[in-house]
């Protein structure tokens, strides 16, 4: 049974800032990076969430600011959930920021959702490589399409300071230009699911800084007060057990807060990394989260010792959790965008391949007898198998819901899953009782 977490009613306030865009790719993950390195720079202690479900913004967000990057979004984290980690910050923090999802008005929920459940003051940022005086109209149209504490525009991609000048003019009197980074400012390379992984990067520590120097001077936005609410804490569901999880370049996708919640249920998380040829450890259940297992495909089939391994634990029938990139590997292949075949560790039939397009994206919840298991699928690979669906997850709003197979004791799917959303079911599936 969920313990009640104890609260204190006092609200806990802190200087917050969301940074939305008029769109997607205008450039919010290097605003918030530059915003976070800049003040965390000045001796602050700054907290970076990320609107939505996501793993490689937070991934350079964290290398930006120095400090755990966590999720918030009104649905798959819940408002409870989200208010809970904002408090948390606001306890020890002299700066939230929050980067926003898409655009500002996009999705359900979308990132002026979260602004205004929580009081959060805006910022949006605007490419403004390709506009004028236009820059002036978008920021209206953002600022009154909705009644948003409204703090301002961060222009980027702006030529030169006459560029710079010419946006500033186009602004009305009450939408300040709050920092400009130039065309020549460096920005983060991309690939087929978003940003490329912090850890890729090698120059990380000095693209940061420079992005830090780049946006200038800032002021602390307004402080906003954070009521605690009564947060149910996850019973001890599962003490004593150990828990592999795979974790390297190829298995990234992880949610710090599954982890947490994977510990304050009690278990021993052992970590490996496929990528290194190493073993699974001795564990109890195993976890195969998502990641980029198609740009390490020839790596992996190299590796007989993990695929070994690999096999020889799904034999035991222990309970193993494979989630999106994690699941891939378990099929006989898994076929690279150069249409190259390579051969996987044959746990379950058929086989994916990846795809120019994306195939799906979009908030799904999993329904299993301890209840209702939230999260999300965004993938560019195609499944062909005769293994017919065990369950089949609803999709929040739109889409179709991404099936869930059953093989003895493996689950697997394209589901990402927010384990806190329902610790109850999390642990099902890694106990095999779900």
């Amino acid at each position: 049974m969920a313990r009640q977490m104890d609260i204190n009613p006092t609200p806990f306030s802190c200087p917050a800032l969301l940074i939305a865009g008029c769109a997607s790719a205008q450039g919010k993950t290097t605003v918030t990076a530059a915003l976070a390195r800049h003040h965390a720079r000045a001796g602050r202690r700054v907290r970076v969430f990320k609107t939505g479900p996501d793993f490689i913004d937070p991934m350079l967000l964290e290398a930006a600011s120095g400090a755990p990057v966590y999720n918030l979004d009104c649905w798959m984290v819940g408002i409870d959930g989200s208010r809970a980690l904002l408090c948390g910050a606001a306890r020890e923090a002299d700066l939230i920021l929050v980067e926003g999802a898409m655009g500002l008005y996009d999705g359900e929920p979308s990132s002026a959702d979260l602004a205004a459940t929580f009081g959060l003051p805006v910022a949006a940022v605007i490419d403004a490589s390709a506009m004028a005086e236009t820059f002036g109209a978008v920021a209206k149209g953002l600022k009154d399409y909705r009644a948003l504490s409204f703090a301002g525009v961060i222009a980027n991609r702006v030529a030169g300071p006459g560029h710079a000048q010419m946006l500033a003019a186009s602004l009305p009197p009450d939408i300040p230009l709050l920092g400009v980074l130039f065309r020549a400012a460096q920005s983060f390379p991309e690939r087929h699911l978003g940003l490329v992984q912090a850890s890729e990067l090698e120059a990380l520590p000095a693209m940061l800084d420079a992005l830090a120097d780049l946006i200038g001077e800032q002021n602390l936005p307004p402080v906003v007060s954070f009521v605690p609410c009564q947060t149910p804490l996850p019973g001890r569901l599962l003490a004593g057990r150990r828990i592999a999880v795979a974790r390297d370049a190829a298995f990234s996708f992880l949610y710090r807060a599954n982890l947490d919640c994977l510990a304050a249920m009690g278990a021993e998380l052992n970590f490996f990394s496929p990528l290194a040829d190493e073993l699974v450890p001795r564990a109890d259940s195993l976890y195969l989260p998502g990641g980029y297992p198609e740009l390490h495909a020839a790596r992996l089939t190299r590796n007989r010792r993990w695929l070994d391994s690999l096999k020889a634990f799904a034999s035991t029938g222990r309970p193993l959790l494979a989630e999106c990139g994690g699941m891939m590997v378990l099929f006989d292949a898994l076929v690279t965008p150069d249409g190259t075949s390579h051969l996987m560790a044959g746990l379950l039939p058929g086989k994916v391949t990846m795809r120019e397009r994306l195939a799906a994206i979009g908030l799904q919840s999993l329904w299993l007898p301890q209840g209702e298991l939230r999260g999300h699928a965004f993938h560019h690979s195609q499944l062909d198998t005769t293994l017919a669906p065990a369950h089949e997850c609803a999709p929040h709003g739109y889409g179709r819901g991404e099936p869930v197979y059953r093989r003895g004791p493996i689950t697997a799917s394209y589901l990402h899953a927010y384990f806190p959303s329902n610790p109850a079911a999390a642990a099902a599936l890694l106990t095999g009782t779900g």
